[in-house]
């Protein structure tokens, strides 16, 4: 997926409105290291899932999501092998999006929009049938709801530290206070440096990390048991709790809205 996977051909050089390509991610090619572009950009999952890194956060962009990145945002990607994935590149000019990295859940509609302009040739994109698709597209974008599946993150090696931990090994379920201990400060002080560098509460911002990891495993086609068993909840039924509590529907119904959306 080096250079995007677009075969050398850089969408930033061109003035359409719109460009969008397609690609399916190898298994030596699911890394994208930190880059940007002038334009703006979709990333959207039709299978597998991907993940980016911004400055400050991580977005998980689940099959049927997209994520949002305005132009000229650094970002590195990092996407689960035999993903089928769509990048859509968008002039800033041209619609009006959100001025900062989101997740989307697209509906049916942008998602063929975007297949369909995906496999136009450079020729077929100037035709006036294909501006017209480009219209109804940007008629839609503006309306798609964000999602809240995001990681708040931080250069601060002690935040840095609890995340790779946390990713490491999931069902640790260090408590406030045993992070503090570990870092020898007090749990107040650490609370507070949470709060500042994430935004969020040691208890919300950790509840995020484990609405992620679990989102990552599902898609990789792990069960609930085996999930909240990898995520160190005492019962099924915690782990259900959480995840309904975070995305508003149980781990199956939304994997289920996630296949047949």
């Amino acid at each position: 997926m080096h250079g995007l996977g677009l075969g050398g051909y850089d969408p930033d050089s061109q003035q359409e409105a719109a460009v969008a390509f397609s690609i399916t991610v190898n298994e030596d090619e699911q890394r994208i290291p930190a880059h940007c572009h002038r334009k703006g950009q979709l990333i959207l999952a039709l299978k597998g899932a991907i993940t980016c890194e911004v400055e400050h956060a991580r977005w998980m962009v689940p099959p049927h999501h997209a994520m949002w990145l305005p132009g000229l945002v650094p970002h590195s990607n990092h996407a689960t092998p035999g993903a089928q994935l769509y990048f859509l590149f968008i002039e800033p000019w041209s619609v009006v999006m959100p001025q900062h990295c989101c997740t989307l859940k697209t509906s049916s509609l942008v998602r063929e929009l975007i297949v369909a302009l995906a496999s136009r040739s450079p020729a077929q994109r100037r035709q006036p049938a294909t501006q017209r698709l480009v219209q109804v597209l940007f008629d839609e974008l503006p309306e798609q709801p964000q999602m809240q599946l995001q990681l708040p993150v931080s250069s601060h090696p002690k935040i840095y530290q609890m995340v790779e931990s946390m990713e490491a090994d999931p069902a640790g379920r260090q408590t406030l206070a045993q992070w503090a201990q570990t870092f020898a400060m007090s749990e107040r002080n650490l609370a507070r440096l949470v709060v500042k560098e994430t935004g969020l509460s040691f208890r919300r911002w950790r509840h995020q990390m484990q609405l992620i990891l679990a989102l990552r495993l599902l898609i990789g086609g792990q069960s609930v048991q085996q999930i909240a068993h990898t995520l160190g909840y005492d019962s099924t039924t915690a782990f259900i709790t959480m995840f309904k509590k975070g995305l508003g529907q149980t781990p199956g119904r939304y994997l289920s809205g996630v296949g047949g959306a």
